[in-house]
């Protein structure tokens, strides 16, 4: 009985981690973007430097997430976990110091640990619910999704009432949260679990060797993911998206108040932005098994986001509307892009090699977007253009997934697949 007690506890406190490491996966960066014309008026900032804000965390995410299953091979997925949440707690620190340096520096280095949090804690998922993955992984995107719309709603209320350094540094409190669970899972230790997964569990990210009847290791390689088609329409797919989705997590505010919000208004509704993200989570994948493909569905995300930026371009009156279809729609496409890693490989090296290549390559095509809007900002001295370009490329992103949700694995040629 009291062994049972026990694993029982341990279960709660993992989950509690899971998710509070999952909380502080988004909030660090979207509730930056409800305060950056207080950011731009206190240190002199122009549209381009604010922009840079959104970018900077975008730029880690790709040159750092090929490196993370290195990290955690050497040091365990734990102890990576553990070292990525004290680097986010550090970059909230260095952030609010009042600084155009530590600004910058405190982004870069949250941006850093959200690197490390988004590749592993799938894996680790993955590894210790192995029969729950699409129930876990849900509960941590509405998680997710949660905490990033409760930064976004409360960081102006507190910024007026605090300033916008102790505002910022608010969100500490979930890198806090979690190493405390983390911590106190086994008493005081910072890895919880084993640090080496169970021989033949993949972590995402993190191909493990194979070994044939005769004994020897079959080689580790990725089907030759960077030359096939299908490859890469799902990661133009996930890097138009993402895109997209940063440009609005940056600017929808400041797009909001130049169309007369009050900024308090204009951080609600980029919270509720943030809230619309978690909900495809909670029915997407029970659709998506009773489809025969994907085409459809991932072509329709494209076109939500283009009708929601056509409505904020011609209706901005009616921004809490569109801004919820935004978030629906960019919340489904990350979703697809992430099923697509697995369903469009023929093996753990193939959905390895795909979710590196589409992560490097979305966040690479992610990172210039909130600059290139500021600057577009900069020159024409409105929102209009950036708007519609904003709908062009959701047109592209319908475009790329539609074919991206063909029924079809990397190496299938067109003959043999039938279309």
């Amino acid at each position: 009985m009291a062994r049972h007690t026990a694993t029982a506890s341990r279960s709660f406190l993992l989950v509690a981690g899971l998710l509070l490491v999952a909380a502080t996966l988004r909030g660090p960066v979207t509730g930056v973007a409800p305060v950056l014309d207080l950011l731009r008026s206190h240190l002199g900032l122009s549209p381009t430097d604010a922009g840079l804000l959104t970018t900077l965390p975008l730029v880690a995410f790709a040159a750092i997430s090929p490196f993370a299953a290195l990290f955690a091979r050497k040091y365990g997925i734990e102890r990576c976990l553990f070292g990525a949440l004290l680097l986010i707690a550090a970059g909230v620190v260095v952030r609010s110091t009042g600084t155009v340096v530590g600004l910058y520096l405190g982004t870069a280095t949250v941006g850093t640990g959200i690197a490390l949090g988004n590749v592993l804690l799938p894996g680790l998922i993955k590894r210790d619910f192995p029969s729950r993955v699409p129930v876990i992984t849900s509960v941590c995107a509405v998680t997710m999704g949660v905490a990033a719309a409760m930064v976004s709603m409360s960081v102006v209320p507190l910024a007026d009432v605090f300033g916008w350094r102790i505002a910022l540094g608010m969100v500490i409190v979930f890198p806090l949260a979690a190493i405390a669970v983390w911590t106190c899972e086994l008493g005081g230790r910072i890895v919880p679990l084993k640090g080496t997964p169970p021989k033949g569990t993949p972590l995402k990210g993190i191909p493990v060797t194979e070994t044939p009847v005769n004994g020897t290791a079959a080689p580790v390689h990725g089907g030759g993911v960077w030359r096939s088609m299908i490859a890469w329409q799902v990661t133009l797919f996930m890097g138009a998206n993402s895109t997209l989705y940063y440009i609005m997590v940056a600017w929808l505010p400041t797009i909001l108040t130049n169309a007369g919000f009050t900024p308090a208004a204009a951080g609600s509704i980029h919270g509720v932005m943030q809230l619309s993200c978690a909900v495809p989570g909670l029915v997407l994948s029970l659709v998506v098994g009773r489809l025969k493909d994907q085409r459809l569905i991932a072509a329709g995300t494209g076109f939500m986001l283009g009708i929601s930026l056509l409505g904020l371009l011609f209706a901005p009156a009616w921004a809490l509307l569109w801004s919820a279809l935004f978030g629906f729609g960019s919340g489904a496409a990350i979703i697809l892009a992430l099923m697509f890693m697995s369903m469009r490989a023929r093996d753990v090296h193939q959905s390895a090699a795909l979710s590196g290549m589409a992560q490097c390559i979305g966040y690479l095509l992610a990172a210039c977007g909130p600059t290139l809007a500021g600057k577009a900002h900069d020159i024409t001295g409105n929102w209009h253009i950036p708007l519609a370009i904003g709908v062009v490329l959701s047109v592209l992103m319908a475009l790329f997934g539609s074919l991206a949700g063909r029924s079809r694995h990397i190496g299938t040629s067109l003959a043999a697949s039938g279309r």
